[in-house]
């Protein structure tokens, strides 16, 4: 960026920040940049002035597309399968030990991550699925509310039906209506929701398995060690929490974790 583009940029974002109540400083720069100037080839504007003054004329519609554009909610079912397969042991494992197993999909965008932990759950015979309770949280409240619906289309970017591929039949767990698909009571009824800001918010506690994947790429660096010390903080001793395939454990924090299967990023709290 030029100097000026620079300048007009760093503006734009104490705008986001102070106007739409949204911190920017918690996210990498070049992050923010790829999503706003998604929305500036969206709505037609040429420079980050441009699109400032677009957002200033109180363009309700357009400020929450953004704030959506920003949200970190890519997601899908049973994303990297191969991390899933090496999740069935653990779950095997937690479930077999213990009478309750808590897990904890933060942040769990629009349900999917979550509710793909409750079908492999109930698809797979050697985990108890019984005694198996998800929390999905999320920052962002619309996001939540299509959580909670449960429902999903496939589009020109999406396939919902090879999302679901890891499992040898869907049907049990998902009903389909043409390029829609809703997840069924027996998968939704293990699944709770709620709006957390894994940033700034409280720790939770005594949770068996934390999944917290891609979400770290996006962050800047000073932010990270807060997110790890609050997941340490919201598990038990000898639980699980497992990150995204290209993330890695701050330094500071790689102590209190000991790896169980490092190609796959599952670790055990010590």
């Amino acid at each position: 960026m030029s100097r000026r583009s620079d300048r007009e940029f760093d503006q734009l974002l104490a705008f986001i920040e102070e106007r739409m109540d949204f911190e920017s400083g918690f996210y990498n720069d070049a992050y923010l940049d790829r999503r706003i100037t998604a929305r500036m080839r969206r709505t037609d504007t040429d420079s980050y002035a441009e699109y400032k003054r677009l957002l200033q004329r109180d363009d309700d519609e357009e400020r929450q597309a953004l704030l959506d554009s920003l949200s970190i909610n890519v997601t899908g079912f049973f994303r990297n399968p191969d991390a899933w397969e090496a999740l069935r042991p653990v779950l095997r494992e937690l479930t077999e030990e213990k009478r309750h197993v808590d897990l904890w999909s933060a942040p769990c965008a629009d349900g999917r991550e979550p509710y793909s932990a409750a079908m492999l759950a109930l698809d797979d015979d050697e985990i108890v699925d019984r005694r198996v309770s998800i929390l999905g949280t999320d920052i962002n409240r619309d996001v939540l509310q299509r959580a909670r619906r449960a429902t999903y289309q496939t589009s020109q970017t999406t396939d919902i039906e090879a999302e679901l591929e890891p499992l040898d039949e869907y049907e049990p767990y998902v009903d389909r209506d043409g390029d829609e698909f809703t997840v069924r009571p027996p998968v939704r009824d293990m699944v709770a929701f709620e709006q957390h800001d894994l940033i700034r918010g409280e720790a939770k506690r005594n949770f068996d398995l934390v999944f917290c994947r891609n979400l770290l790429i996006y962050i800047d660096s000073e932010y990270k060690v807060p997110i790890f010390e609050t997941i340490s903080e919201s598990l038990r001793s000898g639980g699980f929490l497992m990150i995204g395939m290209t993330e890695t454990l701050p330094t500071e924090c790689r102590d209190a974790f000991e790896p169980v299967d490092k190609q796959h990023r599952i670790y055990r709290r010590v």
